[in-house]
């Protein structure tokens, strides 16, 4: 890496770190700056505008939540339900919960016309999707993916509105 793309991956770092804190809708451009320890201009040195640098902090906080997961992940592809079960369980982890809250208010943000968070949302489910379909031993791995990953987004929206009841019997668990 060159000097200005190491300084880029630190400031990342930062901003990823103070979204993943207060949330995507408390992330302008001065909080920001203020979170990497430097100026709005400078961020729009290393980023070409605000979008570029939404969209770079939210592939990389993306980035981190594909770390956590591959933790979650079993060593070898399991089949769909025992997957659901051990991705549900990581996903209901209080140390998901930033990243939830973030990928919430994507949704959020995208079902209010923002296209640009909605272009950034569905690059990064595509990603999920992908990771999911790798995760997976099915002879049907696409569908198989798709409802493991509305399962799961399911799960995530209705936990967030207070319904976890009703996905821990969708879900057959216990609690």
């Amino acid at each position: 890496m060159t000097i200005p793309e190491d300084k880029r991956a630190l400031i990342l770092d930062k901003l990823a770190d103070h979204v993943l804190a207060n949330g995507l809708s408390a992330s302008s451009l001065r909080p920001l700056a203020k979170a990497a320890g430097t100026s709005d201009r400078m961020l729009l040195y290393y980023f070409a505008d605000k979008g570029e640098l939404v969209a770079a902090v939210l592939q990389h906080i993306a980035h981190r939540m594909v770390t956590l997961m591959e933790g979650a992940a079993a060593p070898e592809p399991l089949p769909y339900d025992a997957l659901l079960s051990r991705l549900s369980a990581a996903l209901s982890d209080p140390g998901f919960a930033p990243f939830m809250r973030v990928f919430l208010e994507v949704a959020s943000g995208s079902a209010n016309g923002d296209a640009s968070l909605a272009r950034i949302g569905e690059t990064i489910g595509r990603g999920f999707l992908d990771w999911g379909k790798a995760q997976l031993k099915s002879d049907m791995p696409e569908e198989d993916a798709a409802r493991l990953m509305v399962m799961l987004e399911g799960t995530v929206f209705l936990r967030a509105i207070g319904m976890g009841d009703v996905c821990e019997r969708a879900l057959r668990l216990k609690g």
